[in-house]
């Protein structure tokens, strides 16, 4: 060991790689084997090294660090309650733990942090955005691109604009919805959407309209919930009004089909017996359900870091034409119906 603080030499000699791996595990380079970075980073670990990131900086021009920007989601305690944030944001600092580069977490809920978000990134606080953006009509995307930053949006935009976006097949979502309730024998469906402004929960919608016709059903009852869980217990509320017969209900989240099943046993009607219930995210609250919610899944984790992948691959190669990555959904099939 050399004398005085470690350097990149050190810590190769005691990895047993090279110098320039070295660098490129300390800079967070893409594309580096995983068993390879755990080795590099137990070696600094072991040497003390630590790099100097103001220098560093200098150099790339790179903070290490992302913004993780989560746009007209209402409050802070509507993202830290809502399974579906966290499970972005645990994609998200999964992926980017293992390139060494730290996200910032920050909250666009009103047209001044907007603002804030924008001129945050503008001066080079954040190397780019990942932005989660929750209704359609959302500034903040086109005032990322237009300020130059580089972001990656969770979803398809509202309006098409050249950034790159992650999303799952919400039609194909809520396709597998509908085959599976009229599979079952279920004769008098209805659903709980998602708010219409947002474009995954008329896809979603779409979707299901879509496949209850082709099985010669030209009509669903329809209430629509806002994602939260008191939204979807007042539009279950509805749907028993307009349709005391009803016999299956596919809703637009888990959140609200778990607040339907509460709604349906409160009414007497037991689930799946007299009505089925299917829902949409896989999230923490399917396996909290009695009985266990029959969903959709989407892979959040791995769009999440799906995303974040983007956004690095963006910052070492810039100029790249944006990007869309669609996955697969998936039925995932329990006792709701």
């Amino acid at each position: 060991m050399s004398k005085g603080a470690p350097t990149l030499e050190d810590v190769a000699r005691v990895a047993g790689v090279s110098r320039a791996t070295v660098s490129r595990v300390v800079n967070g380079t893409r594309n580096v084997d995983p068993q390879l970075q755990e080795t590099v980073r137990n070696a600094i670990e072991q040497t003390g090294y630590s790099p100097n990131r103001a220098a560093r900086s200098l150099v790339t021009r790179r903070t290490g660090t992302v913004a993780l920007v989560i746009s007209g989601a209402g409050g802070g305690s509507d993202v830290f309650t809502d399974p579906f944030f966290g499970r972005v944001t645990a994609g998200v600092v999964d992926f980017l733990r293992l390139h060494g580069v730290h996200p910032v977490l920050m909250l666009a809920d009103s047209d001044q942090a907007r603002s804030e978000v924008v001129e945050f990134l503008r001066q080079g606080s954040a190397d780019g955005a990942l932005l989660v953006s929750t209704h359609s009509a959302d500034p903040l995307p086109a005032r990322l691109l237009a300020a130059g930053v580089p972001a990656v949006l969770y979803a398809r935009p509202g309006t098409p604009i050249p950034l790159s976006y992650v999303d799952v097949d919400h039609q194909a979502g809520g396709r597998l919805a509908a085959d599976h309730l009229v599979a079952a024998g279920r004769a008098n469906i209805g659903t709980i959407a998602g708010p219409l402004d947002v474009p995954a929960s008329q896809d979603r919608l779409a979707g299901f309209r879509d496949a209850m016709a082709r099985h010669g059903f030209p009509y669903v009852p329809t209430a629509e919930g806002g994602f939260t869980a008191e939204s979807g217990a007042a539009a279950m509320e509805r749907l028993l009004a307009e349709c005391p017969g009803i016999d299956a209900v596919f809703a637009a989240n888990d959140l609200m089909a778990q607040a339907a099943v509460f709604v349906l046993q409160a009414h007497g009607k037991r689930v799946p017996e007299d009505v089925a219930v299917v829902g949409f995210d896989d999230s923490a609250p399917a396996l909290a359900c009695r009985p266990q919610l029959t969903t959709v899944r989407q892979p959040v984790e791995d769009m999440a870091a799906a995303m974040a992948d983007l956004l690095l691959e963006s910052l070492e190669k810039p100029g790249q034409r944006p990007r869309s990555i669609i996955f697969e959904p998936e039925l995932v099939v329990r006792a709701s119906a």
